[in-house]
């Protein structure tokens, strides 16, 4: 029963992180059509640079925290003016993806050279370097904090695109962009702010889950796969269902490395397959929730 307990919690934390860094890349595939396969660099910068502020200028951890996702930001808007706004709906799936992916390399070389190939390490503060007592149970104090992290951003989301004039915007533009335009509605800011709201969350979970996606020197490449599997198993433009992919898809993969530790990621990738098997367009059709 405790390992039950164990790998429950542990493995709705884990999926939480991929939720709130994979949920900025599902909204970009689904609403404005960019398969963007940079979107792990993102995470990685902004863990990069929590780990550097704190380490290097005694920033404590919160603002640490928001300088990660501030900068991040104000570093990716001028490649979403310059790049990323030229591919905006483009057809051609194929220079979207070497676009993108080139970005990855050239972010990933440059944080290398800036900052080390070296792993960084984001020290926790105290209140969320222990335990909390549920009963009989032991949590840890972190991934309560990641578990509350993810449901307030699912929350948040639906709130934004479903609930306010911005989000009605937003799917006017995507829908009809002439039409959208015709109307007022200035659809490159709406654009530009979709995009940072993605990028703000990429790094957001990359400092938040610097303890379960440890921020190493290729950490872009190498979990950008289990990223897309999110977006694939959720179905692109769901924010909903890009949330139970990523519970879903924690939690097996927990689950297989708490019981079958010399199988890594096998289950996690076995799942995948079964899934999208079943599920070809992933557990919802594309949306906004």
């Amino acid at each position: 029963m405790e390992t039950v307990f164990g790998i429950a919690v542990d493995g709705v934390a884990y999926g939480m992180i991929l939720f709130i860094i994979s949920v900025g890349l599902s909204v970009t595939l689904g609403l404005m059509r960019v398969v963007n396969l940079a979107h792990g660099a993102f995470a990685m910068v902004g863990g990069y640079i929590a780990s550097s502020v704190m380490q290097g200028a005694g920033l404590p951890y919160e603002l640490a925290l928001v300088a990660a996702v501030l900068l991040t930001v104000l570093l990716a808007l001028p490649l979403e003016r310059l790049l990323y706004r030229r591919i905006y709906g483009s057809a051609n799936e194929l220079a979207q993806v070497l676009l993108t992916i080139g970005l990855c390399f050239v972010i990933v070389a440059g944080m290398n050279y800036l900052f080390g190939p070296t792993l960084k390490r984001i020290p926790l503060p105290d209140y969320l370097s222990g335990v909390v007592m549920l009963g009989p149970k032991a949590i840890s104090a972190h991934r309560i904090f990641v578990i509350g992290a993810g449901l307030t951003a699912l929350v948040g989301l639906w709130w934004l695109l479903e609930r306010t004039d911005f989000g009605i915007r937003l799917r006017a533009a995507v829908d009809n962009p002439g039409m959208a335009a015709a109307l007022g509605i200035r659809t490159e800011r709406l654009y530009a702010a979709t995009f940072a709201l993605g990028t703000g969350l990429a790094a957001f979970g990359g400092v938040l889950g610097s303890e379960l996606l440890p921020l190493e020197p290729y950490y872009a490449l190498r979990y950008i796969v289990l990223f897309l599997a999110v977006v694939a198993v959720g179905g692109a433009g769901s924010i909903f269902g890009s949330a139970a992919a990523a519970v879903a898809l924690g939690v097996i993969d927990t689950a297989g490395k708490y019981l079958i530790p010399n199988f890594g990621e096998f289950f996690f990738y076995t799942a995948l397959i079964l899934i999208l098997f079943r599920w070809p367009h992933g557990f919802f059709k594309r949306g906004t929730a």
